[in-house]
């Protein structure tokens, strides 16, 4: 077996756990109260060579972390009808319908729910506490606007002013149009906007701010030659040519996007084997404000140099909050992505780039703080859209050509600017990555602070030593259900996030 994303670190785990009472290295501060999860693709069968890092099922770990110890962990495939199917188990309500995908990309909690999610088209997935399936989740029956049909995105932000999370959703079913989305405290979607970009992009992540959604309409785009690769040859050409009139021109005709479904839906049992986007150097670069309150007339676009984003840092504005002048937009950059490898990000050193759009002028400037590749950055998530000092990232081996993989020290950059958030007196906990050691912070003055009684408001990474380090029956509550195939079983070490308990009372759907 050859592909990268299937060996290593990256290689699928093939057992879901079960462990209480477990060990701790060092000492764990008694008032944080919570879930530390962390999620990533894991194909539940052989994928193959041609696998592709993106379409792996979804595996969920988490610790449980209360009074000072760590109560258990557990690890839990996300139960889409393949996953069942393959495991020889009775398929999750609900699932098996068109978009049914198991969701692999993130894991964070809203009005009560645990949520693992998935972006292109495919819907959120419930879990339990204890990390067990729910099934597909609609917010309430509300995740059903023409361009949603029922998909939502991997990386929503929430505003915590309000505690609302908004997100933007692509498809390229719908063609040129992307949708924003406000999913409110109560677990509905209270607001839905569609936006008309310019073509059928990836947009895996955007950014928000005070007054604006920050869109990335980049040069990764749906490929109708890797969709028609498989065909027979006759048919690929006159394929070809038919998606061309339509995908990232108009959205599908109802009829045709329901025909698709229903094919997708007799399929459910099958996972996807290939992800249609790729590098177009032909596609015009943008960046786009979306005022929080306005339409698709309203988004003023930016050019910039062709380039792909994968994840936010944060963005801010500057100047009077009526009339501010700028907009500051630090991000993971890569010069391309999906140009010569298509079975996952691969295409040489990322690097932490500030965008700063002059409001006034028009224009854009860049800004690359150094040459270390990174990903996966973060900050303190209560100054999401403000302005922040201090962001974090998995940093790689190579400075200037590192590839996916090569991890190292990770990243800490003081950024320019005051700093915000950070009082006297208080306890700390540092983020060294997001994955780093729990435990208190000592002889900094960086990092998420939490005072004395306080609880995190979702500060981010941590680690606790991982039980499948330990030998078989170390620990009495230790368990484990083997799942049916023939792959290795290294660790995988994907994002992980602090999830305070759920609110008290029910929600809604």
């Amino acid at each position: 077996m050859t592909n990268r994303y299937l060996q290593g670190s990256l290689a699928p785990v093939s057992e879901e756990h079960t462990a209480t009472d477990l060990p701790v290295a060092g000492e764990i501060p008694a008032n944080l109260d919570g879930r530390y999860l962390r999620i990533g693709p894991n194909p539940v069968l052989d994928p193959g060579d041609s696998y592709h890092w993106f379409l792996g099922d979804g595996m969920v770990h988490g610790v449980r972390i209360a009074e000072g110890q760590a109560k258990w962990y557990r690890n839990r495939y996300v139960r889409s009808a393949h996953v069942t199917d393959a495991l020889g188990e009775p398929r999750t309500p609900g699932s098996g319908k068109p978009g049914d995908f198991a969701a692999n990309t993130n894991v964070l909690e809203h009005a009560g729910r645990t949520l693992a999610l998935v972006e292109s088209g495919s819907p959120p997935y419930e879990l339990t506490r204890e990390l067990d399936t729910v099934g597909p989740c609609d917010f309430g029956g509300t995740l059903t606007g023409p361009l949603q049909r029922g998909g939502y995105t991997a990386h929503p932000h929430e505003d915590p002013a309000t505690g609302e999370l908004h997100a933007v959703t692509y498809n390229w079913l719908r063609g040129n149009r992307v949708n924003y989305s406000v999913l409110g405290t109560d677990g509905l979607i209270r607001r839905s906007v569609d936006v008309q970009v310019g073509g059928s992009p990836m947009m895996h992540d955007f950014a928000l701010t005070e007054h604006f959604v920050v869109l990335y309409d980049l040069p990764v785009v749906f490929d109708t030659s890797i969709v028609t690769r498989t065909m027979p040859r006759l048919m690929r050409l006159p394929a070809r040519l038919m998606m061309s009139r339509l995908i990232g021109k108009n959205p599908l005709p109802d009829k045709m996007i329901d025909g698709i479904a229903r094919r997708s839906a007799n399929k459910g049992n099958q996972a996807p084997s290939v992800l249609p986007y790729s590098w177009d150097p032909s596609y015009p670069a943008r960046i786009g404000l979306l005022p929080r309150d306005g339409g698709s007339e309203d988004v003023r676009w930016f050019e910039i140099e062709p380039c792909f984003v994968f994840h936010t840092l944060n963005a801010y504005e500057e100047g009077p909050p009526e009339a501010p002048h700028s907009v500051t937009i630090d991000v993971i950059r890569h010069d391309r992505m999906f140009a010569t490898d298509l079975h996952g990000p691969n295409e040489g050193p990322s690097t932490l780039t500030r965008f700063t759009i002059n409001l006034v002028a028009g224009t854009v400037s860049q800004e690359q703080f150094d040459q270390q590749s990174q990903e996966f950055p973060r900050i303190d998530e209560r100054l999401t859209g403000s302005r922040h000092r201090y962001g974090y990232a998995v940093g790689f081996e190579r400075a200037t050509g590192g590839r996916r993989g090569d991890q190292a020290r990770p990243p800490r950059r003081d950024l320019p600017g005051p700093p915000a958030g950070h009082g006297a007196g208080s306890r700390r906990i540092l983020l060294r990555a997001p994955v780093g050691r729990l435990g208190r912070g000592r002889g900094s003055s960086d990092g998420l602070r939490l005072r004395p009684g306080q609880r995190p408001e979702r500060p981010g990474a941590a680690r606790c030593a991982d039980p499948r380090r330990r030998r078989p029956g170390a620990s009495s509550g230790q368990g484990a259900r083997r799942v049916p195939r023939q792959l290795d079983t290294n660790r995988r070490r994907p994002m992980m996030q602090f999830l305070e308990p759920p609110h008290r009372g029910g929600h809604p759907g």
